[in-house]
């Protein structure tokens, strides 16, 4: 794999790059978890969650206009924070949320390919064949960003518009009528499971953040960046919202949370029979193989910037090559491993929470530090950390009583990271 190339990644390639990440996981894996939480207003949360999520990339899109850089996110937190263990800390929350995305995304392509053969999502299969996707992702990944941004960009066509496809069909099916989508009166959910799905809707959106680790690979940056990070966002909302009210159309909300792991899939049967199966797992290969590739492309650019500055360690263990593809073995190791171990609730679960502590140490570090070059507007991202803080706390709140034990995974990673970083820091 080669070293930095400025300019080897067009506009369309960082969008392809954007949407690959985030319509591999949002809609095949995350579609299912947020209508446990949120009921029949499922597709309510998506859209609320892509106002939110365009709110916070007010911040990255001043950002990366600033400061375009092959390191992204870390580039920011070290500019802010300084080279220490807090924006080394807050760099590896995101590159960890970015490898949970990876065995996210894995474990969802097992589970729609075990529709195919009757098998249900607690199938054995369903682990490995993830990890046969991330072995696969890695050796692409090895062959350079030429070749990663051409077939992001085809397998986002093939993608968008197979869901798009769908998503059409299923309404058609239903006369294009929405009567009876949104119930009329509230399912009874307490207020706090609204608010705690928004944390995994969020997490939907979250793969334009993979955008501004290409940094000043991408064509133009200063413009470019913002530009591919505003589209992404714009094309993934509309094809949530198609995609939910045709789901929501189609099958009843207590068939969505059954087969919530596989909920399109679920959904097709109804309208298209086994055709609409076959279509729809055909469509979440693709969409899940090009969200591993890109995932998987920019985590390893970002860690390894962080290696180059000496903020995180790092050992060859004998290997060859370089820093990056090091990287790229100990990333996809780390991944083969959550999804050997956690279920999709779970894996989804610690991707909101890391990613809502990393959000909110950006809006943080741009005001606290950055904003006298940036420019952006306070009062944007300030609104930005309340939102992101309100919706943390209510997920937390609704963990807390459901799953306690993924709270102390968490806190004990959070707490790990900081300390290693410390130490790392301190005595290097």
């Amino acid at each position: 794999m080669s070293q930095y190339q400025e300019g080897s990644l067009s506009l369309t390639g960082a969008v392809s790059l954007g949407t690959g990440v985030m319509i591999g996981a949002g809609i095949f894996a995350l579609l299912g978890q947020v209508a446990e939480l949120s009921g029949a207003w499922f597709p309510l949360a998506f859209l609320v969650g892509a106002l939110i999520s365009g709110c916070s990339a007010y911040s990255y899109v001043k950002l990366s206009n600033a400061f375009p850089s092959a390191g992204g996110i870390a580039k920011y937190l070290t500019k802010a924070y300084g080279k220490g263990s807090i924006a080394a800390t807050g760099a590896l929350l995101m590159a960890l949320s970015m490898v949970i995305n990876e065995s996210l995304v894995a474990r969802t392509f097992g589970t729609y390919v075990l529709q195919l053969f009757g098998e249900g999502a607690q199938s054995f299969w369903v682990p490995l064949l993830g990890v046969v996707l991330l072995i696969a992702a890695f050796l692409i990944n090895l062959s350079g960003n030429n070749f990663i941004g051409k077939s992001s960009f085809l397998m986002a066509l093939l993608k968008v518009g197979g869901i798009t496809i769908f998503a059409v069909g299923g309404l058609w099916a239903t006369g294009f009528s929405l009567d009876g989508i949104f119930p009329r009166e509230a399912a009874g959910h307490p207020v706090v499971d609204y608010i705690g799905a928004l944390a995994l809707s969020i997490l939907a959106y979250k793969g334009f953040t993979t955008i501004t680790n290409s940094g000043d690979e991408i064509t133009k940056p200063h413009r470019n960046v913002g530009r591919a990070i505003v589209i992404s966002i714009g094309i993934c909302t509309l094809v949530y919202l198609l995609v939910a009210l045709a789901v929501s159309a189609n099958l009843p909300i207590e068939k969505i949370i059954e087969a919530k792991d596989y909920a399109l899939a679920e959904a097709a049967r109804p309208a298209f029979g086994d055709f609409g199966v076959w279509f729809t797992v055909g469509i979440a290969i693709i969409a899940t193989i090009s969200g591993i590739i890109a995932s998987i492309f920019a985590v390893s650019r970002m860690t390894a910037m962080l290696t180059g500055k000496d903020m995180i360690p790092h050992r060859h263990f004998g290997m060859p090559g370089n820093i990056q593809q090091h990287m790229l073995v100990y990333i996809v190791v780390i991944a083969i491993l959550l999804t050997v171990f956690f279920d999709l609730s779970r894996i989804a679960s610690l991707g909101a929470i890391f990613y809502l502590l990393m959000d909110m140490m950006i809006h943080y570090g741009l005001l606290r530090s950055l904003n006298d070059e940036v420019k952006a507007n306070p009062a944007i991202v300030v609104t930005a950390i309340i939102l992101d803080l309100v919706v943390l706390i209510a997920f937390l709140w609704v963990k807390g009583t459901q799953d306690t034990l993924i709270l102390f995974v968490a806190a004990g990673l959070i707490l790990s990271l900081f300390l290693v970083e410390r130490w790392f820091l301190v005595w290097q």
